[in-house]
């Protein structure tokens, strides 16, 4: 198989990822973005051999023809080597190594995510599409988990006023999940975009969520979380997000149902909403912040 360097350094960022020699993908993903470029890793890895490691070799061969199987059976992959990697993922320290994609893949991609509880009630079906009318208007993107409930409101109500979606899955790009999300997970993949950290025929597992949550949060300017209960996963996205730096915006139902949501309230970049017309101003006070903190990374540069 004869392949350009782009291939090449594709298939030795899977090797190293399969290797692992004890080191979590993000921090390999890390190491990879760094030096700019994986087959120097790999090189590096093996330099004290006098000869070529044929297990190395083998490992680089075996996800180059990995990558050629998913080509040609019409899946799209971008990996941190990439510049049409998306920009906001690189910022954070759970940087996924590559993801897979179906749609339109935008490397500069302005947006939010709103997200929330599986199990949510009417008010948080409306509140959710309200959210996502929101952020069409400003011409942002939302971005959500394809879960049922909160996910699939914003997912939805963002497709019928023609705006941009993107589904961060909890598996990968072959599975759908939940099942009864399918037609949806096609819709976005025709007028959005799908992504997908996970391997193709990956099924949902308990760690694949959190995982996925942490690049939800990164991806987006803030997180806005509708309605939650104590032990939902959207706590692990409301913490990240912390950690990234990200705005998280709830509202009062979540601050008022949650110990964590009421922990949070009054902590700096946390705002707390209880209506329409808070949200819209929370959303414009978020895209102001960013605005001034973008402004004077520049000068910085």
């Amino acid at each position: 198989m004869i392949m350009d360097l782009r291939e090449r350094e594709r298939a030795g960022l899977l090797a190293l990822l399969r290797q692992g020699n004890g080191r979590h993908w993000n921090q390999i993903a890390a190491d990879v973005s760094y030096e700019g470029s994986a087959l120097t890793l790999l090189a590096q890895a093996n330099e004290e051999a006098l000869f070529a490691d044929p297990a190395a070799l083998e490992s680089v061969a075996e996800a180059a023809s990995d990558i050629q199987r998913w080509s040609d059976a019409g899946l799209r992959f971008v990996t941190v080597l990439d510049d049409e990697y998306p920009a906001r993922l690189r910022d954070i320290h759970e940087t996924p190594p590559f993801l897979f994609y179906e749609g339109e893949l935008r490397p500069d991609d302005q947006g939010m995510s709103v997200v929330g509880s599986r199990t949510v009630s009417p008010w948080g079906v409306s509140f959710a599409e309200e959210a996502a009318a929101l952020l069409v208007a400003r011409e942002l993107t939302v971005i959500s988990g394809l879960a049922a409930g909160v996910d699939a409101a914003a997912h939805r109500a963002a497709l019928r006023l023609a705006g941009k979606t993107v589904a961060f899955l909890g598996t990968g790009m072959n599975r759908s999940y939940p099942p009864e999300n399918s037609k949806l997970q096609r819709e976005i993949a025709e007028k959005g975009l799908l992504l997908s950290q996970f391997y193709p025929d990956a099924p949902p597992t308990k760690q694949n969520f959190p995982i996925r949550n942490a690049a939800m949060s990164g991806y987006g300017q803030a997180s806005i979380v509708v309605e939650a209960s104590e032990h939902s996963g959207t706590r692990i996205q409301t913490r990240v997000a912390g950690q990234h730096g990200r705005p998280v915006i709830l509202t009062t139902k979540v601050v008022d149902a949650t110990t964590w949501g009421k922990s949070l309230a009054g902590s700096p970049n946390v705002y707390v909403v209880s209506s329409c017309e808070d949200l819209s101003a929370a959303i414009d006070a978020v895209l102001d912040r960013t605005q001034r903190v973008e402004s004077a990374l520049r000068a910085l540069q």
